[in-house]
Protein backbone atom coordinates (compact mmCIF):
# COMPACT_ATOMS: atom_id res chain seq x y z
CA UNK A 1 0.00 0.00 0.00
CA UNK A 2 1.39 3.44 -0.96
CA UNK A 3 2.04 5.73 2.09
CA UNK A 4 0.11 9.02 2.21
CA UNK A 5 1.79 12.08 0.65
CA UNK A 6 1.76 13.81 4.04
CA UNK A 7 3.94 11.04 5.47
CA UNK A 8 6.44 11.42 2.56
CA UNK A 9 6.74 15.13 3.15
CA UNK A 10 7.39 14.56 6.82
CA UNK A 11 10.15 11.99 6.21
CA UNK A 12 13.59 13.33 7.15
CA UNK A 13 16.05 14.16 4.36
CA UNK A 14 19.76 13.51 4.84
CA UNK A 15 21.95 16.66 4.52
CA UNK A 16 24.61 16.65 1.80
CA UNK A 17 27.94 15.50 3.18
CA UNK A 18 30.85 17.95 2.78
CA UNK A 19 34.07 16.32 1.66
CA UNK A 20 36.33 18.27 4.03
CA UNK A 21 39.36 16.10 3.35
CA UNK A 22 39.12 16.82 -0.38
CA UNK A 23 38.68 20.56 0.15
CA UNK A 24 41.61 20.80 2.55
CA UNK A 25 43.83 18.86 0.15
CA UNK A 26 42.83 21.15 -2.72
CA UNK A 27 43.54 24.34 -0.69
CA UNK A 28 46.85 22.94 0.55
CA UNK A 29 47.87 22.06 -3.02
CA UNK A 30 46.99 25.59 -4.19
CA UNK A 31 49.05 27.15 -1.39
CA UNK A 32 52.03 24.96 -2.23
CA UNK A 33 51.76 26.02 -5.88
CA UNK A 34 51.60 29.74 -4.97
CA UNK A 35 54.61 29.42 -2.66
CA UNK A 36 56.52 27.56 -5.38
CA UNK A 37 55.80 30.27 -7.98
CA UNK A 38 56.86 32.97 -5.50
CA UNK A 39 60.06 31.04 -4.76
CA UNK A 40 60.82 30.77 -8.50
CA UNK A 41 60.29 34.51 -8.94
CA UNK A 42 62.55 35.28 -5.99
CA UNK A 43 65.27 32.98 -7.33
CA UNK A 44 65.01 34.65 -10.74
CA UNK A 45 65.33 38.06 -9.09
CA UNK A 46 68.44 36.94 -7.15
CA UNK A 47 69.96 35.39 -10.28
CA UNK A 48 69.41 38.60 -12.23
CA UNK A 49 71.09 40.52 -9.42
CA UNK A 50 74.07 38.14 -9.59
CA UNK A 51 74.39 38.63 -13.35
CA UNK A 52 74.40 42.40 -12.80
CA UNK A 53 76.98 42.21 -10.01
CA UNK A 54 79.48 44.20 -12.10
CA UNK A 55 77.34 47.33 -11.69
CA UNK A 56 79.36 49.75 -9.51
CA UNK A 57 78.01 51.18 -6.27
CA UNK A 58 75.53 53.97 -6.90
CA UNK A 59 76.98 57.48 -6.50
CA UNK A 60 75.77 59.50 -3.54
CA UNK A 61 74.95 63.18 -3.52
CA UNK A 62 77.79 65.61 -2.76
CA UNK A 63 77.61 67.76 0.35
CA UNK A 64 76.60 70.72 -1.81
CA UNK A 65 74.31 69.72 -4.68
CA UNK A 66 73.80 73.29 -5.84
CA UNK A 67 70.71 75.44 -6.21
CA UNK A 68 67.57 73.40 -7.07
CA UNK A 69 66.22 74.05 -10.55
CA UNK A 70 63.31 71.61 -10.32
CA UNK A 71 61.87 69.36 -7.62
CA UNK A 72 59.42 66.49 -7.94
CA UNK A 73 57.51 64.23 -5.54
CA UNK A 74 56.24 60.94 -6.88
CA UNK A 75 57.20 57.33 -7.39
CA UNK A 76 60.24 55.49 -8.69
CA UNK A 77 59.08 52.57 -10.86
CA UNK A 78 62.40 50.91 -11.66
CA UNK A 79 65.33 50.92 -14.06
CA UNK A 80 66.16 48.97 -17.19
CA UNK A 81 68.94 48.76 -19.74
CA UNK A 82 68.44 51.85 -21.93
CA UNK A 83 66.21 51.16 -24.90
CA UNK A 84 65.15 47.74 -23.56
CA UNK A 85 62.11 48.43 -21.40
CA UNK A 86 61.75 44.81 -20.23
CA UNK A 87 65.40 44.26 -19.24
CA UNK A 88 65.01 45.18 -15.58
CA UNK A 89 68.06 46.16 -13.52
CA UNK A 90 67.79 44.93 -9.92
CA UNK A 91 71.40 45.30 -8.70
CA UNK A 92 72.30 48.00 -6.13
CA UNK A 93 68.65 48.39 -5.14
CA UNK A 94 67.57 49.77 -8.52
CA UNK A 95 64.87 47.12 -8.75
CA UNK A 96 63.05 48.35 -5.64
CA UNK A 97 59.97 50.46 -6.31
CA UNK A 98 59.44 53.27 -3.87
CA UNK A 99 58.35 56.79 -3.23
CA UNK A 100 60.87 59.29 -4.57
CA UNK A 101 61.85 62.92 -4.14
CA UNK A 102 63.80 64.27 -7.13
CA UNK A 103 65.90 67.43 -7.20
CA UNK A 104 67.59 68.66 -10.36
CA UNK A 105 70.50 71.12 -10.10
CA UNK A 106 73.35 72.12 -12.38
CA UNK A 107 75.39 69.37 -10.69
CA UNK A 108 73.01 66.54 -11.43
CA UNK A 109 69.92 64.63 -10.35
CA UNK A 110 69.46 63.75 -6.68
CA UNK A 111 67.05 60.84 -6.08
CA UNK A 112 65.94 60.38 -2.47
CA UNK A 113 63.93 57.21 -1.83
CA UNK A 114 62.41 56.63 1.62
CA UNK A 115 62.86 52.96 2.52
CA UNK A 116 65.20 52.29 -0.42
CA UNK A 117 68.68 53.24 -1.63
CA UNK A 118 69.16 56.91 -2.55
CA UNK A 119 71.35 57.74 -5.52
CA UNK A 120 72.77 60.71 -7.38
CA UNK A 121 73.27 61.06 -11.13
CA UNK A 122 76.05 63.57 -11.89
CA UNK A 123 75.24 66.03 -14.66
CA UNK A 124 78.05 64.55 -16.78
CA UNK A 125 76.33 61.14 -16.62
CA UNK A 126 72.91 62.37 -17.78
CA UNK A 127 72.06 61.37 -21.35
CA UNK A 128 68.58 62.81 -21.70
CA UNK A 129 64.94 62.37 -20.74
CA UNK A 130 61.68 61.55 -22.47
CA UNK A 131 58.04 60.73 -21.81
CA UNK A 132 56.96 57.12 -22.22
CA UNK A 133 54.15 54.80 -21.17
CA UNK A 134 55.98 51.83 -19.70
CA UNK A 135 58.98 50.32 -18.01
CA UNK A 136 59.47 46.73 -16.81
CA UNK A 137 56.46 45.73 -14.74
CA UNK A 138 54.64 49.06 -15.09
CA UNK A 139 52.51 50.30 -17.97
CA UNK A 140 50.62 53.60 -17.85
CA UNK A 141 48.91 55.87 -20.32
CA UNK A 142 50.99 57.44 -23.07
CA UNK A 143 53.37 59.98 -21.54
CA UNK A 144 52.59 58.81 -18.01
CA UNK A 145 56.22 58.07 -17.16
CA UNK A 146 59.24 60.32 -17.00
CA UNK A 147 62.22 58.29 -18.26
CA UNK A 148 65.68 59.63 -17.39
CA UNK A 149 68.60 58.07 -19.28
CA UNK A 150 72.01 58.05 -17.62
CA UNK A 151 75.32 56.22 -17.64
CA UNK A 152 76.80 54.29 -14.75
CA UNK A 153 79.93 52.20 -15.16
CA UNK A 154 79.70 50.76 -18.66
CA UNK A 155 75.90 50.66 -18.67
CA UNK A 156 73.39 53.09 -20.07
CA UNK A 157 70.29 53.03 -17.86
CA UNK A 158 66.67 54.16 -18.20
CA UNK A 159 65.03 55.03 -14.87
CA UNK A 160 61.27 55.54 -14.69
CA UNK A 161 59.55 58.09 -12.46
CA UNK A 162 55.98 59.31 -12.15
CA UNK A 163 55.23 62.64 -10.53
CA UNK A 164 52.24 63.08 -8.27
CA UNK A 165 51.41 65.85 -10.76
CA UNK A 166 51.91 64.49 -14.27
CA UNK A 167 51.79 67.98 -15.79
CA UNK A 168 55.32 68.49 -14.39
CA UNK A 169 56.82 65.86 -16.70
CA UNK A 170 57.38 68.03 -19.82
CA UNK A 171 59.36 70.66 -17.89
CA UNK A 172 61.56 67.89 -16.50
CA UNK A 173 62.22 66.48 -19.96
CA UNK A 174 63.22 69.91 -21.21
CA UNK A 175 65.47 70.68 -18.23
CA UNK A 176 67.25 67.29 -18.18
CA UNK A 177 67.83 67.38 -21.93
CA UNK A 178 69.20 70.91 -21.72
CA UNK A 179 71.56 69.96 -18.85
CA UNK A 180 72.76 66.76 -20.50
CA UNK A 181 73.41 68.54 -23.81
CA UNK A 182 75.35 71.31 -22.06
CA UNK A 183 77.45 68.83 -20.09
CA UNK A 184 78.14 66.68 -23.16
CA UNK A 185 79.23 69.72 -25.18
CA UNK A 186 81.48 70.91 -22.37
CA UNK A 187 83.07 67.46 -21.93
CA UNK A 188 83.68 67.12 -25.67
CA UNK A 189 85.29 70.58 -25.85
CA UNK A 190 87.56 69.85 -22.87
CA UNK A 191 88.58 66.51 -24.35
CA UNK A 192 89.38 68.10 -27.73
CA UNK A 193 91.44 70.84 -26.08
CA UNK A 194 93.36 68.27 -24.03
CA UNK A 195 94.12 66.16 -27.09
CA UNK A 196 95.26 69.23 -29.02
CA UNK A 197 97.66 70.26 -26.26
CA UNK A 198 99.53 66.95 -26.39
Amino acid sequence: MTPPLSNLAAAPHSAPVTDWAGRIAWVAGLLVFVVFVYWLMRQGWKWRGTLQGDLPELPTAPADTGEPELTLSGRYHGSTTAGQWLDRIVARGLGTRSRAELTLTDRGLDVVRPGATDFFVPAAALRGARLDKGIAGKVLTEGGLLIVTWEHGDRRIDSGFRSDRADEHPSWVEAVNRLSTTEHTTSTTEHTETEGAR
